[in-house]
């Protein structure tokens, strides 16, 4: 397939620079809103004093973001640290066996970290859902895994698992439903790789070497098993040409970004203005709509670097980890795996497609917690997902397909730009929801597409335009990209 024609310069640098204005005016408004308001008592809470040589306050509402890099950044520093060190050694005396090594150094981290009858719990997990597994059947080992996930979602399953776990300090309740909540995916994973094994079972070993791999334990991602079993135990460790200097670049392009954004929550309190609806009410519509569009871009860049962190000690290891999501949840690449792509196939057939996101986003409500803001964040996401094949089929048939036909590529372009565009503000207001709160999402709603129409509503669309063709401009010269690289392969091949 080729590559679509490049968008012609000047429009290229006219879309950048509205998007940079834009964005820097919206910026400024944020700033504002936030200096003036730093000792409001709304604020008391979520501003705390920051850097000392920036002489301002900080936004600290994100509990995650605080927990990684500041207030446990030490502690998870040593564990890791702890892992990459104690995982080399025993890579190069013993490389047939470096997956046990990774597994007993997992156990004692958790063990010494949570002790032991939170590992009592987390090893009965797995001998049950090991035990499912054997059957070999899949829809058993769904039922018995989402069943199993219920139990530490659900009132009074959850009590009663927590009790379980003695000692208390700020970290505990994250590891505590990171630790469980993982585990039982990761066991759905193994049991249904068990499933399509033809002879024979996995070992429960090969189950407990998977799951404590200590940095996926707690905050994911998750690796699927038949991936990490591979890879895991291969004993060939070499590294491709500056494969080392690709994982040290990466690295300290994570630390830049984790120093970037702290600096930004000393000028723009993008958490904490949300949680004021007085505050709110009395900003323009351009700084609201600048508000969700960073809770948004900041939850992809949280994600981005924590999967980037994890990733890098994981590469280290000689294991290819799942990819920084584009969607904003934890759990995609097992949704993915497992549920969406395994029932969706090519997601070109509708009741295909709406069996599998009704399912991917039954099992995503789950993993969060089910409560009124998740339905309704579900909702929305399954209905998006569904609403973007529709509008695509209903335009594949004439005489719509015809007339974009003979408009011409260009036209075709700016014309599907124009509904990139509104979807995007659609998947900005379902995602405030979970981000921030139904208030603030309701109110972002109202001003930019009732109370703000029409000034406010065409210009943030014209903007969020400029935005989209600059995307679109990006992929296609990544196309370009592959497609050479392919090439000079096809051509390399054919010369041997």
């Amino acid at each position: 397939m080729g590559v679509k024609a490049a968008l012609p310069r000047y429009e290229v640098y006219l879309y950048t620079a509205v998007l940079g204005v834009a964005m820097a005016w919206a910026a400024s408004w944020i700033v504002e809103a936030s200096s003036e308001n730093v000792n409001r008592k709304a604020f008391k809470e979520s501003v705390k004093p920051g850097w000392h040589y920036f002489g301002r306050k900080m936004d600290v509402a994100d509990f995650e973001w605080v927990m990684w890099f500041s207030t446990f950044r030490n502690h998870i520093l040593f564990a890791l640290t702890g892992h990459v060190i104690f995982a080399k050694i025993f890579s190069l005396l013993v490389p047939k066996h470096r997956s046990l090594v990774f597994g007993l150094y997992g156990v004692l981290a958790v063990l010494v970290t949570m002790g032991w009858t939170f590992m009592g719990l987390i090893l009965s997990h797995c001998l049950m859902l090991y035990s499912v597994a054997l059957v070999k059947k899949r829809w058993l080992c769904f039922v018995a895994g989402l069943a199993t996930l219920a139990s530490i979602k659900l009132e009074p399953y959850n009590s009663w698992q927590e009790t379980l776990v003695t000692g208390s300090f700020d970290l505990q309740d994250v590891l505590f439903y990171g630790g469980c909540g993982f585990t039982i995916m990761r066991c759905m994973s193994f049991a249904l790789e068990n499933c399509d094994r033809k002879e024979g079972s996995y070992s429960f070993l090969d189950l407990l070497k998977y799951n404590f791999y200590l940095p996926f334990f707690f905050f994911g991602p998750i690796m699927t098993f038949d991936q990490f079993h591979a890879q895991a135990n291969s004993s060939k460790l070499s590294r491709k040409d500056r494969e080392l200097w690709g994982i040290t670049t990466k690295a300290l392009l994570h630390l830049g970004v984790i120093l970037v954004v702290d600096m930004f929550f000393h000028y723009l309190y993008i958490l904490t203005i949300p949680s004021d609806m007085r505050l709110v009410q009395k900003l323009s519509d351009w700084s609201l709509a600048g508000l969700a569009y960073s809770n948004l871009v900041y939850d992809w860049v949280k994600a981005a670097v924590m999967f980037g962190v994890i990733n890098t000690v994981a590469r280290l290891d000689h294991l290819d980890p799942p990819q920084p999501p584009k969607c904003i949840t934890m759990l995609y690449v097992f949704a993915e795996t497992y549920v969406y792509d395994y029932i969706g196939g090519d997601h070109d057939k509708i009741f295909k497609e709406l069996l599998a996101t009704l399912c991917t986003f039954a099992i995503t409500t789950l993993w969060l917690g089910p409560c009124e803001l998740v339905y309704i964040w579900s909702f929305f996401n399954c209905f998006g997902l569904n609403f973007e094949l529709w509008v695509a089929k209903f335009f594949s048939y004439p005489p719509f397909s015809t007339i974009e036909g003979v408009m011409g590529e260009s036209m075709g372009r700016r014309i599907r730009g124009v509904f990139n565009a509104a979807n995007f503000w659609t998947i900005v207001l379902y995602n405030v929801l979970s981000l921030n709160s139904l208030e603030f999402a309701k109110m972002v709603g109202r001003r930019l597409i009732f109370k703000g129409f029409p000034f406010s509503t065409l210009s943030v669309l014209l903007v969020t335009y400029c935005g989209v063709q600059l995307v679109k401009e990006r992929e296609r010269n990544q196309a370009l990209l592959e497609e050479q690289e392919a090439a000079k392969m096809a051509e390399k091949e054919k010369a041997e």
